[in-house]
């Protein structure tokens, strides 16, 4: 029998930089050379160079000098399901497009972030394709479709008839809708919902803290005519407001949600836009507040995020589609200044992926540091999806970490556009993006 010899583990890469972010520090060092392992994918070594280098660097190391460097590019809030609602609204996504064609665009879309600059992508549910995120996981994973590692939460909780699509005719038989959440009721109901979220494959608990569930009171415009004489304009309680958000849970079930998440290390992620829900959610321990539109002002919400640790993830960039920003801005530069961890996730898809960047520009426009915004990028973006709960280290650049890197074509601190020039991408120590074209890809 003849023994075939072990193959031989492949060379160390280096890549020197003249540029780099160090997320834990929020500084830029200068002149760090890395060493990769393409077997594990990992940062093997990091050092400062006090001696030139050539002007010409042999493969197979990379040469990223003159480049602004990043650790990978963390969106904390997607769905790789969802396309731009300016392209098609959400409700003909989830009702109207099959399970092939969206499929198809997630696939698309995890192509489109990694090529992006963004190596990890924590996906808040699939609205209306139960377990489908679980599967464009995986397939990632096995390297049969490139994208970004993605954590995913399959379908959010609601209470019952908390988050559903709404329509008329739900009397009548054989008229179906696509179910876009899990309807899960008392502290009892809640910790099954979970089990079953953790028992489909799901990394990310996702809930529904509060939400516009009396759409059917006074109903809009559909294929009839509007109601007439609805109430307008809006209350300290929102009691002259037509849908507005009201709580979907009580503070017993939302504890009873992260308990049971938690025993099976998962972490939570509360969509919560009214203050109350904000400060529920954060007293029940969540490890991520989506959202957060509403006035918190004179309430106890940024105070109790900052006391449990809560990270604040405020989706700016689909606010700026539906809201006054300027009001909101303030309020994020006000929970930043308090102490409240950020971390960067656009609700990417309800614009388009691949435009995430967005996201960073306007957390620099509501006054944040440039530096903090990075960090909320990468390292913050960690944490949110679950940090050593992981099962890897993403998000900052030091030994034993993914060697997940972006270079940018120039200074991000000399110019926010920057962003938006991805020049190279490598993620788990492989190469996906040199000199502004993709590479390895079918």
């Amino acid at each position: 029998m003849v023994t075939k010899p072990a193959p031989e583990p492949a060379p160390t890469v280096k890549i020197h930089t003249s540029l780099l972010f160090d997320s834990k520090a929020k500084t830029f060092l200068q002149n760090i050379s890395l060493a990769i392992s393409p077997s594990t994918g990992l940062i093997t070594s990091l050092h400062h160079r006090n001696h030139p280098l050539p002007p010409e660097i042999p493969a197979p190391d990379i040469d990223l000098r003159g480049k602004c460097v990043l650790p990978g590019l963390v969106d904390a809030h997607t769905h790789i399901f969802l396309h731009a609602y300016s392209d098609t609204p959400a409700l003909n996504q989830m009702r109207d497009e099959s399970l092939v064609e969206r499929t198809i665009r997630a696939t698309n879309h995890c192509r489109t972030a990694l090529l992006a600059g963004y190596t990890t992508y924590r996906d808040l549910g699939t609205e209306g394709l139960r377990d489908a995120d679980v599967h464009v996981r995986d397939a990632v994973n096995r390297g049969l479709i490139p994208g970004p590692r993605i954590f995913c939460a399959t379908e959010a909780l609601a209470s019952s008839a908390g988050y559903e699509i709404r329509h008329e005719n739900s009397g009548v038989d054989g008229v179906q809708m696509p179910r876009i959440s899990d309807p899960c009721d008392g502290p009892v109901g809640v910790t099954a919902a979970v089990r079953r979220r953790v028992g489909a494959g799901a990394d990310v608990i996702k809930f529904y803290a509060d939400y516009r569930k009396r759409a059917l009171r006074w109903p809009e415009r559909g294929c009839g005519p509007a109601v007439m004489f609805p109430p307008e304009g809006k209350g300290s309680q929102g009691e002259r407001e037509r849908n507005p958000n009201i709580l979907l849970f009580n503070q017993e079930e939302m504890d009873a949600v992260v308990r049971e998440a938690r025993t099976a290390r998962a972490p939570v992620a509360a969509h919560a836009s009214a203050a109350e829900a904000v400060t529920m959610a954060a007293k029940a321990g969540v490890t991520t507040i989506e959202h957060g539109f509403e006035p918190m002002e004179g309430t106890q919400a940024i105070e109790t995020m900052r006391e449990h640790g809560t990270i604040f993830v405020p989706t700016l960039a689909v606010a700026e589609l539906y809201v006054e920003m300027k009001p909101v801005l303030s309020q994020v530069k006000a929970a930043f200044d308090s102490g409240v961890k950020l971390a960067c996730g656009g609700d990417t898809g309800a614009f388009a992926h691949g435009d995430n960047a967005r996201e960073l520009e306007l957390m620099v426009q509501a006054g944040v540091p440039l530096e903090e915004v990075l960090t909320a990028a990468t390292l913050h973006g960690w944490e949110a999806c679950g940090g050593e709960w992981c099962g890897r280290k993403f998000g900052w650049l030091e030994e034993g970490c993914a060697a997940d890197i972006v270079a940018l074509a120039g200074d991000v601190r000399e110019e926010m556009g920057n962003l938006r020039q991805v020049e190279f991408v490598m993620k788990d120590g492989r190469v996906w993006k040199r000199d502004g074209v993709a590479v390895g890809m079918v």
